[in-house]
């Protein structure tokens, strides 16, 4: 696929995060609540360009066995995400992104989907498997689940783009992988219990995320679209916070910690553009890793 390279090839638009709390393990339930978003965003004054749900949006996170009755080839996810949006929309274009459990033959991943829908068409843009498997604290997820093995970039309306599910952010590398590789967007479907507090007013895993999600867009030049589930899955919060954050690291746009909500923020690839040329810290890296490469002190697996 090519990927474009001039600026003129991307335009900007509008984003829009659902942040959902699925009933647990009810997918159709869950599917059809999506549809009645979907029905509620085109009812406004402007339907979004690229709509983001969380990580395991239509099932709920913590379904531990339960995943493999409700793990779904990614064709068919593709086909009721796609149906959902066109019994809302009718024939109107949208990009789509949703976190769910994918049966790939019989392997089991947390993936994330970029689905473009037009019409009767409906086009898989890039499947993510996550890579980096939460199995510490309250979090199993490798005793049921196997791990994705790339990180890979893939075009949009709005340029590159990459995605990166939830632990996987936590790891630096991963964001700056993505920016050397070209993307421009990075979007971040998660499931966070809240964990810890942060003086007497947040949780600190919420800051935490706050500060993963400046760091990158800014030390980048990359907007990021996190999109975050709410609600309570067996005693655990998940706490929101869904955001959009700027190529300067500013913010465009934030939702609440708890409670289902949509919002809305621009994604405008020129303004990318303007951050790295007033920072190029990318442009530093490109230079320098080649170097970092061949440090042989690095525990890098040996060519065959």
């Amino acid at each position: 696929m090519r990927l474009p390279t001039d600026t003129a090839e991307r335009a900007p638009g509008e984003a829009a995060i659902v942040q959902a709390k699925p009933a647990k393990g009810r997918y159709r339930e869950n599917l059809s609540r999506a549809q009645a978003m979907f029905a509620e965003l085109v009812a406004g004054e402007r339907v979004p360009d690229l709509i983001v749900f969380p990580e395991a949006a239509l099932t709920g996170y913590f379904l531990e066995g339960a995943v493999y009755d409700l793990a779904l080839p990614a064709e068919q996810f593709a086909n009721d995400l796609a149906g959902a949006w066109r019994a809302a929309a009718g024939d109107r274009p949208v990009d789509l992104v949703c976190g769910f459990y994918e049966n790939a033959e019989g392997t089991y991943y947390n993936s994330a989907m970029y689905l473009h829908v037009a019409g009767e068409h409906a086009r898989i843009a890039h499947v993510h498997r996550k890579m980096f498997l939460a199995t510490y604290g309250v979090f199993d997820e490798e005793r049921f689940l196997s791990r994705g093995r790339r990180l890979r970039v893939f075009d949009t309306r709005f340029g590159i783009a990459a995605m990166l599910i939830c632990e996987d952010m936590w790891h630096a590398i991963m964001p700056t992988i993505a920016a050397v590789k070209g993307a421009r967007l990075l979007i971040v479907p998660s499931a966070a219990p809240g964990r810890g507090i942060e003086g007497e007013r947040e949780l600190t895993s919420v800051t935490r995320w706050r500060e993963i999600l400046h760091g990158a867009a800014a030390e980048h030049g990359v907007y990021v679209v996190y999109a975050g589930l709410t609600g309570f899955e067996g005693g655990k919060g998940m706490t929101g916070s869904s955001c959009i954050i700027g190529p300067r690291g500013n913010l465009e746009v934030e939702a609440p910690d708890l409670g289902e909500c949509v919002v809305r923020g621009p994604i405008d690839p020129r303004e990318g553009d303007l951050a790295r040329a007033s920072l190029p810290l990318l442009g530093d890296l490109n230079a320098v890793l080649p170097d970092l490469l061949l440090d042989d002190e690095l525990p890098l697996p040996k060519a065959r």
